[in-house]
């Protein structure tokens, strides 16, 4: 991962041209569904936000591309979840992801509106509440509001450990060489821990919730 970082970031710097694409696909990659559980985007991001950090590239195409691929992100995984519907659980590409689904079901049918925004910042169910929003026949605009709203504050939040942990990094004159991706993986490690932390404590807390009076049950899935 570290060597793939390196390439990368020496790649952007002396392509600032493909910065805005490289962006725009990472974090398109990043909302889809099947696609967000593999692919490392948080640690791209973080690097980014970094070389921002540093005064390696320009801030304004990071942001447009990482707005704008997340929010297509969500749109293609919301039209996947509304074109196949429910029974999109028994086709056998999602078969193994069912208790993912499941979860993410259970969270919309408690947060409706506010899932599909929370969701982007929930590591654990990212990838699958867009699709999770199609299969519930949820409204267009509703859900494009909560996209497009989730989508502007979540593409600096990526980006701002990243490039703060630059600037501090530059400001005590340790930006160069390793010690640029030492302390981009040190806030790269510290963010990963808080996501999957957060989003566990949320979703346990959602399971928590439900009555006590019978065995709780996993959400039906038709």
């Amino acid at each position: 991962m570290e060597a793939f970082l390196a390439n990368l970031g020496q790649f952007i710097q002396a392509h600032q041209a493909w910065t805005l694409p490289i962006v725009l696909l990472i974090s398109l990659g990043e909302s889809l569904v099947l696609v967000g559980l593999v692919i490392p985007a948080t640690a791209v991001m973080l690097l980014i936000g970094g070389l921002m950090g540093a005064g390696l590239i320009s801030p304004v195409p990071v942001l447009v591309g990482a707005i704008v691929g997340a929010v297509l992100g969500d749109i293609v995984s919301y039209v996947i979840g509304r074109w196949l519907g429910p029974g999109i659980v028994h086709r056998p590409l999602f078969q193994r992801y069912r208790p993912a689904i499941a979860r993410t079901r259970l969270f919309f049918r408690r947060y409706g509106f506010a899932a599909v925004f929370l969701g982007r910042f929930l590591g654990p169910i990212r990838s699958t509440v867009p699709l999770v929003a199609g299969m519930m026949a949820m409204g267009q605009t509703r859900f494009q509001i909560a996209n497009v709203a989730s989508a502007v504050l979540w593409a600096p939040l990526m980006l701002a450990p990243g490039y703060l942990g630059a600037r501090g990094a530059g400001e005590l004159g340790m930006l160069s060489g390793h010690g640029a991706f030492s302390v981009l993986a040190l806030v790269l490690a510290l963010t990963l821990v808080a996501t999957l932390l957060g989003g566990r404590h949320l979703l346990r807390s959602q399971g928590a919730r439900r009555p006590r009076g019978r065995a709780a049950r996993p959400e039906p899935l038709s």
